[in-house]
């Protein structure tokens, strides 16, 4: 990995941006007992960890719910791995779809309600809808007596669900040609012919509903629907739904990273349990194997491992190697190693680490009273700091390298199966 990519990181992390965030600390520890707050967070780690989330995918044959399920888990339509995708009934049984880079989150590619072999009065029962958190239903054209059936009886078991109208961009090409067409008022007609239907099946007055394009996530209602994916579920599954959520769209990787960085508090507080680790011929202390697992974990959030970058480059059509140049700080998952971490803190910002942990110390005196403890806090937490700083800037530097190679596919037609 060239050095330029070491030496650079942390330059932004200022002691201001560090006292802000120690001041949230501060207030936290206020009347609290710092051992019961250092469990406390050990435990949610542990939640963070082994949380499940699982989605289900269903409506009629063939109105795109496995491309659906393949753009949620940022893969194209072909390849291994990949929901099998076709005009016809493609999905007889349901399909669990891990995600391919946290496999604690399926989807749930569900058989097409409607069919001879799943009558409706069959489906519910032979698809486990109890199983899921909660319900995509996916539509095309047509409102059917079938997305009725499927709306009503999520709403018995009370259970949330979220209608979706895919293949919007095909409808609205299908409407360019007329020569009164204007596109805000296209969407308008296919949103309230959904939304009085819907409302219909329901009861609801004004029922949401979501309009998307398989093929660019980023417009249409997809930023919407994971707004309110997220506001719905509860801290932990949210947290996880954040981590792997395509890195579609800036404002993405903004909640990627604030979801980081409330990791980053739980992380170093957590160090400070495990006490004081000399770090090999320096004056600091922290735990390494943390740091590792942590920097890698963060490559993975943000869409910069090495699989990621090649389903990526697969989804975009672009080469791998294209992707990687946009990536000018981060190191590649796989050179994250205890030496890889002993090395940054050995550059010429040593200083500037040594300088952070004597200021979190002074802001917070108490974490000095645990033996070692504060030293491993305050370094735990300036790496990490530093590190995801450089590596939200690298995802949006792909980001853009991969928008500008899908915005050349936009002129070609795609059919969403």
């Amino acid at each position: 990995m060239p050095p330029s990519r070491r030496t650079t990181m942390g330059a932004a992390i200022s002691k201001e941006v560090i006292g802000k965030e120690l001041q949230k600390l501060m207030d936290d520890l206020e009347n609290k007992n710092i051992q019961d707050v250092i469990d406390k967070n050990s435990k949610d780690l542990d939640l963070v960890e082994n949380t499940t989330l699982d989605i289900a995918i269903t409506g009629m044959s063939g109105v795109g719910k496995s491309s659906l399920v393949n753009a949620l888990r940022g893969m194209p339509d072909y390849g291994e791995g990949a929901a099998e995708t076709g005009e016809t009934q493609t999905t007889m049984e349901r399909q669990k779809y891990p995600h391919p880079t946290f496999p604690k989150v399926t989807l749930w590619d569900l058989p097409g309600i409607g069919t001879s072999q799943f009558e409706p009065k069959e489906y519910l029962e032979k698809v486990n809808f109890k199983e899921y958190d909660f319900f995509i239903i996916a539509a095309s054209n047509r409102f059917t007596t079938n997305d009725a059936l499927l709306a009503h009886e999520i709403q018995k078991m009370g259970k949330k669900f979220y209608y979706v109208r895919t293949r919007v961009d095909v409808s609205i090409d299908s409407e360019r040609w007329k020569p009164d067409f204007i596109q805000e008022k296209c969407l308008e007609k296919i949103k309230t012919y959904c939304r009085d239907n819907l409302a219909q099946a329901t009861g609801e007055s004004v029922p949401v509903v979501f309009l998307i394009s398989r093929w660019d996530l980023q417009m249409y209602d997809f930023p919407l629907l994971q707004k309110t994916l997220e506001n719905d579920l509860d801290g932990l599954k949210r947290a996880v739904l954040i981590a792997a959520m395509p890195t579609f769209s800036k404002e993405v990787l903004e909640k990627k990273r604030a979801t980081m960085d409330a990791l980053i508090w739980k992380v170093a507080l957590v160090s400070c349990a495990i006490g004081a680790i000399p770090v090999p011929g320096l004056s600091l202390f922290c735990d390494i194997s943390i740091l590792v697992g942590t920097m890698r974990y963060f490559l993975k959030v943000f869409g910069l491992d090495e699989d990621s970058l090649r389903r990526l480059a697969n989804l975009v059509d672009i080469s791998v190697d294209e992707l990687r140049s946009a990536i000018k700080k981060s190191p590649t998952a796989s050179q994250v190693t205890k030496e890889f971490v002993i090395g940054l803190l050995t550059k010429s910002l040593l200083c500037g680490t040594v300088m952070a942990v004597e200021f979190v110390l002074d802001f917070v005196p108490v974490l000095g009273s645990l033996t070692g403890g504060g030293l491993s806090f305050a370094s735990t937490f300036y790496i990490l700091k530093s590190f995801l700083h450089d590596v939200e800037e690298d995802a949006e530097n792909v980001r853009a390298k991969a928008a500008e190679s899908r915005d050349k596919q936009k002129a070609t037609p795609h059919v969403e199966n």
